[in-house]
């Protein structure tokens, strides 16, 4: 892995909420506050490795099942 997905990776496993609900509003993206924290919950500790498609694909799963209207 090269330092740039290093560095990636590292900010994606320690997002905080309020960092959520900033890139959600830079990017248009709906989300409430309550989803950004369950979000950043996944994501913190976990050590994901964004560019494994496995974990990914899991991993946007477990984030879909939180934001998703039921």
């Amino acid at each position: 892995m090269n330092i740039i997905q290093t560095i990636i990776n590292k900010k994606v496993n320690s997002i905080t909420p309020k960092e959520l609900l900033k890139l959600s509003q830079q990017y248009q993206v709906s989300i409430t506050p309550d989803q950004a924290n369950k979000v950043a919950s996944l994501l913190n500790g976990k050590n994901v490795n964004i560019y494994d498609l496995s974990q990914r694909t899991q991993l946007l799963s477990q984030i879909a099942n939180v934001t998703s209207h039921q």
